[in-house]
């Protein structure tokens, strides 16, 4: 009982701390853990403070020398701010965040004076024995050598007592090991892109950023009952376990009031947010019980995903102090909905101008129907290469699972803008009467804001849908790092963009065109050739996939099937030109992911194992026990006549040993398929192996377990149950 009154009373403080720290204004919280713009005014030179804006807004070299100001004066204001110590905050190809703490404090020779110490050199690069992380081939395990070199674009942020320094890691040869450096380099790759084509319409844009607004669904268990479960903590989900009377087929959790303890959460969770300038503003229940959705508003592309990555971070720590447990898994539950990431693209420019928003001035909607139809014609060409960036062995369970979009990528623009890129496809070929481009400018282009008003629905089973001023890339999940999809989408519209320039220059130069003909005139051919992406119906039907065969788009409904996309020509081609990654960057990211679906698929089926054979059988032979003795009972009492009366208990019994001698045969074969898919030297013939020959053995085992679970007494089960786990306060 004191145990519990002293939990209740931490509880209840902790309420008090997070309820003082929300009852002040965010403006006062947000961004006074990061060394942005303000504190760097307050701690820099009015030199070293240029140097770094210059770095951020123009991608220019900041000097070594300018760099330990730089470094001393992030180190005074981190330490003001409580920090100890200080690191290198990466993001590797492990898709969780890395980092080594380091401490200012060192000692100066023999008479044990000392100080606090942070230069340039450790600001701007460091050297960390990484020789674990994957490399996919790149480098040897005994090959410790990475660098990871500061990123001055995302700022430095100070978390509890670490000043932490967000960097690119790459190997001793300078190819990239993370996540961060593809990034970079596509942004770099789109800004130029889309700048170009922008001088058509502004000669005022020198640059332009891609945006992101990330949408984060979680679900949050008590911390205890998931620890209960020991596939819930190894494998992110719950490999067995039956579904409660009630799930989510009330909806009555979605959108509903948000429970008491899950908002706590939230509050202390957005405090620390606002510390750390993460600009979040949307929260709410998901469709699934304890499921939730938390969403920031649009930020510069890079630092949205390092504000993603970051968050998922705090979310954990958060969340032990609330005493839940943070569930990211694409679908840690059966027949709930699982959790994804919407990724809400677009592109701004330096003018403030929304490339993908609407205007009311004809020339700035012909300037939006330009990215606009370019982003649908780079997602029709390189749809295969989409699915594959967002492919996983936690997201096959959801995409295409009547909740999430399927596996063929399709783009939704709704019937009004289809009305639109209709009457542009009718587009004379050639120069336009003064009579046309007035009628497509006034009553097409024109009239675009008005059309779009309350019109641009949203299909939930789109992959890629226009939802009025952006892009939404739904078909990411819950668990994934940004930074490889948008690395993929900037590149993609980048290279579209650059072929759009190149043609439309081309008309006006040979056919002596006008750059507004020109425009009309390309456009209404990437209209035409971009036609077979855009879907308006239900993605979930078994006509769309009929529908999409027809339309000859991909259908790759696993992880391996849709990484091959990564290594094709076309991939390596786009990539290259661009200067995003070079071949061995890109082989050597695939490398990993399709062993990484191997590992994940292999500790699944080991954990399903071990539970069934340790956990399931031997309490249900126990439970069959109690049965046979209560039979025995029964003989003793009724003589030959026991049958009659213990009918039922023997129907039970019966079943209890058929569903033991399925899970037994299953488990046994389910090994031996294993051991011959571990047998496997090839990767990529292991990864299929897995996905094809040992993945089915699941559904089998889980049958039976999950049977077993409404036999044997409630009070004898070794596992926490859906109805304990998914409908906790």
């Amino acid at each position: 009982m004191a145990t519990l009154r002293f939990n209740a009373l931490k509880e209840s403080l902790q309420r008090s701390k997070v309820h003082v720290e929300e009852s002040k204004r965010r403006s006062e919280l947000f961004g006074q853990n990061v060394f942005n713009r303000q504190a760097m005014r307050q701690h820099l030179t009015k030199s070293s403070y240029e140097s770094v804006v210059d770095a951020i807004e123009n991608g220019s070299k900041i000097d070594r020398n300018l760099a330990d100001h730089i470094s001393t004066g992030m180190k005074e204001w981190a330490i003001s701010k409580g920090a100890t110590h200080y690191t290198h905050w990466f993001q590797p190809l492990t898709g969780f965040t890395a980092e080594k703490h380091d401490a200012f404090f060192e000692t100066l020779g023999d008479d044990g004076t000392s100080i606090e110490k942070f230069t340039g050199g450790q600001l701007v690069q460091q050297e960390p024995d990484a020789s674990s992380l994957p490399s996919g081939g790149i480098r040897n395990t005994f090959e410790a050598r990475g660098y990871t070199a500061w990123d001055p674009t995302s700022p430095a942020f100070v978390w509890g007592t670490t000043l932490c320094i967000p960097t690119i890691f790459v190997s001793y040869t300078g190819e990239a090991l993370d996540y961060k450096t593809p990034l970079l380099r596509s942004l770099q790759s789109l800004d130029k892109a889309a700048t170009d084509v922008c001088k058509y319409f502004d000669r005022k844009v020198t640059k332009v950023n891609a945006t992101l607004g990330w949408e984060q669904e979680y679900f949050l268990v008590d911390k205890a009952l998931a620890e209960s479960r020991p596939d819930l903590i190894l494998s992110g989900r719950t490999l067995l376990g039956h579904a409660p009377a009630k799930g989510q087929q009330m909806d009555d959790h979605y959108f509903g009031s948000i429970p008491t303890r899950a908002l706590d959460f939230m509050r202390d969770l957005e405090t620390e947010c606002m510390k750390l300038g993460i600009p979040v503003k949307t929260r709410h229940n998901e469709v699934a019980p304890n499921q939730f959705e938390l969403a920031p508003i649009f930020e510069e592309a890079n630092l949205a995903v390092d504000h993603n990555s970051l968050i998922m971070d705090i979310m954990d720590k958060v969340g032990e102090r609330h005493n839940f447990k943070v569930l990211f898994h694409e679908k840690p539950f059966k027949d709930v909905n699982g959790s994804g990431k919407h990724n809400n693209w677009s592109m701004s420019t330096n003018t403030g101008v929304n490339l993908l928003s609407p205007s009311k001035k004809p020339m700035k909607n012909l300037q939006f129907l330009t990215f606009f139809v370019n982003t649908i014609k780079a997602v029709y060409e390189y749809e295969e290469l989409i699915r594959a960036t967002i492919a996983s062995a936690s997201n096959d369970h959801r995409l295409g699972a009547n909740e999430a979009p399927p596996a063929i990528m399709s783009v939704f623009i709704g019937s009004q803008l289809t009305k639109v890129l209709n009457e542009l496809e009718k587009v004379t070929d050639g120069k336009l009467s003064p009579d046309e481009k007035t009628d497509l400018k006034l009553n097409v282009v024109g009239k675009i804001p008005e059309i779009l008003l309350d019109n641009t629905d949203r299909n939930r089973t789109s992959p890629f849908a226009f939802t009025g001023n952006k892009f939404e890339l739904r078909a990411v999940g819950s668990t994934a790092n940004c930074a490889e999809p948008m690395t993929m989408l900037n590149a993609i519209v980048a290279k579209q963009l650059k072929e759009f320039k190149v043609e439309v220059d081309k008309l006006v130069k040979n056919k002596k065109m006008k750059k507004d003909d020109a425009i009309f005139n390309v456009l209404r051919e990437y209209i035409k050739k971009s036609k077979k992406i855009r879907f308006e119906g239900d993605g979930y039907g078994e006509a769309w996939e009929k529908e999409g065969a027809k339309r000859g788009l991909s259908n790759n409904k696993t992880t391996p099937e849709a990484l091959k996309a990564k290594i094709s020509k076309k991939a390596k081609a786009l990539y290259k030109e661009l200067k995003i990654m070079n071949e061995v960057e890109v082989e050597a990211r695939y490398d990993i992911q399709i062993e990484d679906y191997s590992k994940h698929i292999q500790i699944e089926a080991r954990l399903l194992g071990d539970i069934a054979r340790n956990h399931v059988i031997p309490t249900a032979i126990s439970y069959q026990n109690i049965l046979i003795d209560n039979v025995k009972g029964l003989k003793d009492i009724y003589g030959n006549s026991f049958k009659d009366k213990a009918k039922e208990q023997m129907n039970i019994i019966e079943a209890i040993s058929n569903h033991i001698e399925h899970i037994n045969k299953g488990v046994d074969e389910m090994i031996e398929t294993r051991k011959k898919a571990n047998a496997f030297e090839d990767e990529v013939k292991k990864a299929f192996a897995y996905c094809n020959e040992v993945k089915p053995y699941f559904d089998t085992i889980r049958y039976h377990c999950d049977k077993l679970e409404l036999l044997v007494d409630d009070e004898m089960w070794p596992l926490t149950k859906y109805r304990e786990m998914l409908f906790t306060k």
